[in-house]
């Protein structure tokens, strides 16, 4: 186990006793650490389509923390996920029903979302149907790049 990820886990494992020892008796004891098994647990398999068609689909394996995979700009992807990810809010998740969108069309690109991130799995879609959807899209502009871009 590196040096580092020991002191990372001995850290979290005395903060989490220390806080037990003080919490209330009957209270919730707090989660251990996830076990690090050499890979990055925030990875995710892109698959974007300009014409939705899946013949003309490039897939790319994105990891980070550390940053890796396939994706042809893997770090500036992964800080966009970053700024995207917020405590108790599913970035991934889908345009509500019955919200108000604009009728306007973006293309025929689809993408499709898999894998996990931040401790979450993640099976989405996107497409550029509406203005909800496009919107969408653009906050994963880097992530979701389609093929000649």
């Amino acid at each position: 186990m590196p040096l580092l990820h020991r002191i990372a886990v001995t850290a979290a494992l005395t903060t989490a006793a220390g806080a037990a020892a003080l919490a209330p008796a009957g209270a919730t004891p707090l989660p251990l650490p996830l076990p690090f098994d050499g890979e990055s647990s925030d990875r995710l398999v892109i698959t974007v389509s300009e014409t939705g068609e899946p013949d003309d689909a490039a897939t790319y394996v994105l990891a980070c923390h550390p940053t890796g995979g396939t994706h042809p700009r893997a770090r500036a992807a992964c800080a966009q996920l970053d700024s995207e990810t917020e405590w108790g809010r599913d970035p991934f998740a889908p345009v509500p029903p019955g919200a108000m969108c604009t009728g306007q069309y973006g293309g025929s690109a689809t993408a499709r979302v898999t894998g996990h991130w931040a401790g979450r799995h993640v099976n989405a879609w996107f497409n550029r149907t509406n203005g909800c959807e496009i919107a969408r899209w653009n906050r994963f502009s880097i992530v979701l790049r389609t093929p000649g871009s």
